[in-house]
């Protein structure tokens, strides 16, 4: 799913726009015990209490593409064999009707599921009239209407008990004593089946959500989809990271980093501007021609090669925003860090003066020190 595609069924989940038909929910201790299960409409629900499942529903669908956004992708030749797909398919047809169906597949996560908190499973059927827009401008058409998308959607929440507090009492108008409460916190995983490609259902694949960038919850995806997905965001970028200063040595310059930086922020920026483009991905080959142009050896270039493929796998490609920080481009020595804005790294230099090494900031105005402007 590109961005486009993304937020158009975010649009869903808001009060006027959206023809959900069913919300079911498991409420799990942490010893995996069912304390809850419920069956929920938005109709006649109130406005403030809709609004909030709504939220968490959004919210599953929110984040970086590569990061907290993933494609999963069904094996063709096992499909129709497989029983995850098979399950997650009966829950979309039956529009979450089924009883032993849904609750199937809630035992099924809460057998496989590990969280140190209770949890909340929510789950809901909508289906969407995709409204046929002009080829020619990609504008709606009143009243025309391609064919009905219908889809589900899981969040799984913690659910955690605030602290006893003090609170304001508007009919008392005085401040008492509030007892602890369970809430349910935003989504920590969830997904959405099938995909939704070029404004139509895509039965091959499903978007998986994981909060924590560090953290894929294997358990929680072999379980729904029994599908391998790529090692998690952060350790994507350690390890990426690790590569380029093992195998480049003294090549592993500040003058490189920059270079690898600002190669991949202006083909994000690119990618950015292309709202139908899928989630940038890039190849050894992509980084090497970087580090070829900064006069880094022949040796060396081989050397990042040979701990690609070890590390990633030989025809893997990278998600760019896993190869270097889209927001920041940070410098740190052991006493000082330096963040600067990743489309301003020209401002930062190295520097050898009397035999030691300087890293020069340009600054030419608005200088700040602890809040108050200096003059240099």
């Amino acid at each position: 799913m590109n961005k486009k595609d993304i937020a158009e069924i975010k649009r869903r989940f808001n009060p006027e726009h959206n023809n959900i038909t069913c919300i079911r929910g498991c409420y799990v201790n942490n010893q995996g015990e069912v304390i809850s299960s419920f069956t929920r409409s938005l109709v006649g629900m109130a406005q403030e209490e809709a609004e909030k499942y709504l939220a968490i529903f959004k919210r599953t669908l929110s984040g970086t593409q590569g990061q907290n956004l993933i494609d999963i992708q069904f094996d063709p030749e096992r499909l129709m064999d497989s029983p995850e797909h098979q399950l997650l398919t009966a829950l979309k047809d039956e529009a979450l009707k089924n009883e032993d169906t849904v609750s199937y597949f809630f035992q099924q996560i809460i057998a496989n599921l590990h969280m140190e908190d209770h949890y909340l499973i929510l789950l809901m059927h909508d289906g969407y009239d995709v409204p046929y827009r002009s080829k020619e401008d990609d504008s709606k058409v009143a009243g025309m209407s391609d064919e009905v998308f219908h889809y589900i959607l899981c969040s799984v929440c913690p659910v955690k008990l605030t602290k006893p507090t003090l609170s304001y009492d508007p009919g008392q108008n005085d401040f008492r004593s509030k007892e602890s409460d369970w809430i349910v916190g935003a989504p920590e995983m969830g997904f959405l089946f099938p995909a939704f490609e070029e404004r139509a259902a895509n039965i091959y694949e499903a978007l998986y959500y994981t909060r924590d960038t560090a953290v894929n919850h294997d358990d929680f995806v072999n379980t729904v989809f029994q599908s391998e997905l790529p090692m998690p965001a952060d350790q994507q970028k350690e390890l990426f990271q690790a590569i380029l200063q093992e195998t480049l040595e003294e090549d592993c310059s500040m003058e490189v980093m920059q270079a690898v930086h600002d190669q991949v922020m202006e083909k994000l920026e690119e990618q950015k501007a292309d709202k139908h483009a899928e989630p940038l991905k890039l190849t050894k080959y992509d980084v090497t021609d970087v580090l070829a142009e900064c006069g880094v050896s022949t040796a060396h270039m081989q050397a990042f090669h040979d701990k690609y493929d070890e590390a990633f796998g030989e025809q893997a490609r990278i998600d760019a925003v896993n190869i270097t920080s889209p927001k920041q481009f940070e410098v740190k020595t052991p006493s000082v860090m330096i963040k600067i804005n990743s489309d301003r790294t020209d401002l930062v230099e190295t520097r050898v003066i009397d035999g030691h090494s300087y890293i020069l900031i340009r600054a030419d105005e608005g200088v700040e020190v602890n809040g108050v402007n200096v003059t240099i």
